[in-house]
Parts: structure tokens; sequence; C-alpha cells
């Protein structure tokens, strides 16, 4: 089956699609050949609205309206694109993540979720069933609603030697690992990109959004006493389950740490310690479980000096990129989607009770037909537990 995965994450920045072809064998081994992978900016406009509604902006209704409909048509225009180009127009289903505007939590619970990007404008243009919302359905089960990639990367690292893990270094950064008595944990470690994404676009007034190559952390230095501010946030000793986002780590949340510390302006010295302080905290939640290897994907990858940071905090874990094992960085999570979408249609379980903390596994999302009537294919016998990738075309 020919299944499109869209994803966009907390840095809110682009949309990309990544199309694979699934197949499930008897004994539970999910084939993944990928074909491809498309990405492409939100339109500065819709950029610019979508940054000044999330957290902690108040917005109106009308205004949510709006981001919900041109959000679902700017992933109903990359997935037409995907479809042709990626599919030669035989995809089968189209998985939409959508995108997080808001995710309730307190007290290291979690109340809600919403994402936005309407899955009807998404059918309507591509004629294909699309399967979305996928995270609502394991809060309401008593989950995190995240970190819901760690099934597909439970059964993605299975049958590797040693302690391996999978980090995805986003707006936030999340870790899939085994924990100390061998069961799975997964979990938002903090901020991955968004605090540094903030800080470069205060200090560039906006003519910039990320630190492209690590140029301005490479030119700052730490500000120790402002990394001891930021190191001391109550979230890092959560235990897990746990997930955070935007509605924490944003900008006030970065200019009311800069007023304590007794720094006037954002500078390079800033984003040379946000760099450092998610290296830091990503090694602090990596180092008690005694990894031997690091998958990572996300943005953050991109970013040489966050990367060299990382190596250094963690030593005796070998990292390494995911397109390594098949799965390119980039795109990563959208592959991870397409999977989530393929069990959804099969009637399959898309969470990780264990990692999220939902009362038991649970099918996730919703669909929404196509252009033809919706023919659900019975579930398989076997529910998949290895997730093989194959290499593609």
């Amino acid at each position: 089956m020919k299944v499109i995965g869209l994803m966009s994450g907390t840095s809110h920045d682009a949309v990309d699609a990544a199309a694979a072809d699934l197949a499930l064998t008897p004994d539970g081994v999910l084939c993944l050949t990928p074909l491809g992978t498309l990405g492409r900016p939100y339109p500065d406009e819709l950029r610019t609205a979508l940054a000044a509604a999330l957290p902690p902006a108040a917005v109106p209704m009308s205004e949510v309206c709006r981001l919900d409909t041109r959000i679902g048509q700017a992933f109903a225009a990359l997935a037409v694109d995907a479809d042709r180009e990626l599919c030669a127009g035989g995809s089968q289903l189209i998985a939409s993540h959508g995108q997080t505007v808001f995710h309730w939590a307190e007290h290291g619970r979690v109340h809600g979720t919403l994402q936005i990007g309407a899955p009807a404008w998404i059918a309507e243009a591509t004629g294909r069933p699309v399967a979305a919302d996928f995270r609502p359905r394991d809060v309401a089960a008593g989950g995190q609603g995240a970190p819901l990639v760690a099934l597909v990367d439970q059964m993605w690292l299975r049958g590797r030697p040693g302690r391996p893990a999978a980090l995805n270094l986003g707006g936030i950064a999340n870790l899939t690992a085994p924990g100390p008595d061998g069961t799975a944990l997964a979990f938002d470690t903090g901020p991955g990109n968004a605090l540094i994404d903030a800080a470069v676009t205060e200090l560039t007034d906006g003519r910039a959004t990320f630190d492209a190559d690590g140029a301005l952390a490479a030119a700052g230095r730490v500000h120790q006493p402002l990394l001891e501010r930021l190191s001391a946030e109550p979230y890092y000793r959560l235990p897990p389950p746990k997930t955070t986002g935007k509605e924490l780590f944003h900008g006030g949340y970065l200019r009311t740490a800069l007023r304590a510390a007794g720094v006037g302006a954002v500078t390079p010295d800033v984003i040379a310690t946000l760099t450092r302080l998610t290296a830091r905290t990503v090694a602090d939640a990596a180092r008690p479980l005694r990894l031997t290897e690091l998958v990572v994907s996300g943005g953050g990858t991109r970013n040489p000096v966050l990367m060299e940071l990382l190596r250094r905090e963690l030593p005796d874990t070998v990292l390494r990129l995911s397109d390594g094992l098949g799965l390119p960085a980039q795109a990563k999570e959208a592959y991870a989607f397409a999977v989530l979408g393929f069990l959804t249609l099969h009637g399959l379980a898309g969470n990780a009770p264990a990692c999220t903390g939902a009362r038991g596994p649970r099918i996730l999302g919703s669909i929404t037909p196509g252009r033809h009537p919706l023919a659900l294919p019975a579930p398989p016998a076997v529910a998949p537990h290895t997730l093989t990738v194959l290499p593609g075309p």
C-alpha cells in the first residue's frame, strides 16, 4: 500500500511529505520501501499568522478557523504534488499529523491536544482517504498523546545490538529508548530548537528564524548564570511519561529568563547558551539509560554545533543520523506518520502505552473518505512488531 505521510512539527516552518510503500508479512514484519520526500515552507503570510496565534497569544475563534482552513489547504497542495511526483498518482492513503497549536499539559498530565489543518481539504484535493487527528485518542485513554512515534521507533530499532534509542531534534526534542528495566520509554526531553529559534528571530528582527549551520552559536560563548537559570526549569525533573511544547518554551519564557539572569538583550552568547541547554537536557535524559547508540533525526541535525555538543556530552554513545538506517533525518517523522496511518486504516493500535501512559493500546485518529466509498481492509491476524526499511527505488 502506498501511503503519504504529512508532518509539520513544533518549528511550524514547513510541511514535509514522505511517501512509502508498506507491506505487512504474515509473521508481523512491516516492510517500508521509501519512495521519496518533498518539503515546502509555509507561505510567509501563513507562517506569520500561525506564529502570532501560538501560545501564549490569545486569539479569536475566527482566526483558529482561518488557520485550520489555510493549513489544511497547504497540506493538501503538498499531498497532490507528492502523489504525482513520488507515487505516480497511485497513493492509496494520506496520513496527516496536522499542525499542533496547543498541547494542554498541567502538572505532568495532558488534558487535551489540538492539531489543525482540516483533513477534508486533503481528501477533496487528492481524492484519497485521509487518516488524521492521531493524538486525542491516546489522551482520552489517559496518555500524553506524545511522542506517538515511539511505537514506530520501537519496531524500527528492534533487533539492533546494544541499547539503541531514537532522538528527534525538532522544536521540542523527544527520545524513545529502552528503560532501565527493559521496558520502553518515550518522552519529550525539553526544547530542541524552540528557544534557539525564538532567540534568532528576536536577534535578527525576523530576518532569520533559525541558526543556520550553528553560526551564531559558534560566534558566542556560554553565559553560565543564564544556563543555570534555564536548567532549573522544573519540567526537566518530572518523571516520564511527560510531554511539553511551545506552551512552555516560547519567546516570553526566554525573555523572563533573560531578565532573571541580568541579560539585557539577545546576543550570540545567548544563542550559544541555548544550544548548550538543548544538548545538556537531552544528555541528562539519555545518560541514565546507558545507551550505546542514538539515532538522531529532525531539523537540529543540521546544526553542527548542537550535534558536536551532544557528542561531547555523550562520549560513550554512538550518534548517527537516521539516514544511515534508511529514513532521512529531515522527514523521519513524516515516514512515522505514514506508518501510523497504515495502522489506523487496518484497525491496529498506533500508540505505545508504556511510553505515553495510556491505559492500553488504542486505534488512533479518524478517517476522512476520499472520492470513492471507504473500504477498510480486514485487520491482519498478526499485528506488526518489527519495521524493516528496504532500499528505495
